[in-house]
């Protein structure tokens, strides 16, 4: 929520999730601009992806509307890996998470432990119901969930019209609750 300060810990020994910046914008391009696994399941980043459009997105991320947006990095390093958000409903009760990791961050866990983390702050900010949704056949972002902790709910059939696939995808959404994690 808009004016809360940051809830910790906002890292463990792997990663830590911070603000976004401004000088993140040519990093944070590198890692979105041509990645083919991007390209195909978050059709909302553009493509191909410039510093200007990262920058229009770390304005957005450090708007100040309630959602907790966070650049994903190695602890120790810095190296930025990915990100992480709760987008809020109006009531301020369910927040939804999202995430992508950069290419060769991929199935080293490091997501899964920075969705677990924003997680940790959505529930202390009063979440009473986080949830997530991952195309069906994205199996990568759906092991995310699942390790961190989500539980399926079901499916969500011909849920969104996908403009790269040239088709609609069904959603898998999972949930989890307050004391769940």
């Amino acid at each position: 929520m808009s004016g809360l300060p940051p809830v910790e810990p906002l890292a463990d020994e792997v990663v830590r999730l911070r603000p976004w910046e401004e000088s993140d914008a040519p990093e944070l391009a590198l890692c979105l601009d041509g990645d083919e696994e991007i390209s195909r399941w978050l059709d909302m980043i553009p493509q191909p992806y410039s510093v200007e459009d990262a920058l229009s997105f770390i304005g957005i991320a450090t708007s100040g509307d309630g959602d907790r947006l966070f650049a994903v990095t190695d602890a120790g390093t810095g190296r930025l890996l990915g990100s992480v958000g709760a987008r809020w409903d109006e009531p301020h009760e369910v927040a939804e998470i999202g995430y992508w990791a950069r290419a060769d961050a991929r199935g080293g866990g490091v997501i899964t432990r920075a969705v677990v983390l924003a997680v940790r702050v959505a529930l202390a900010e009063g979440a009473e119901r986080v949830w997530l949704r991952a195309a069906v056949e994205n199996a990568p972002s759906r092991r995310v969930a699942e390790k961190a902790g989500f539980r399926l709910e079901g499916v969500m059939r011909s849920a969104h019209w996908n403009p790269r696939l040239g088709r609609r995808v069904d959603w898998a959404v999972y949930s989890l609750l307050p004391g769940e994690l």
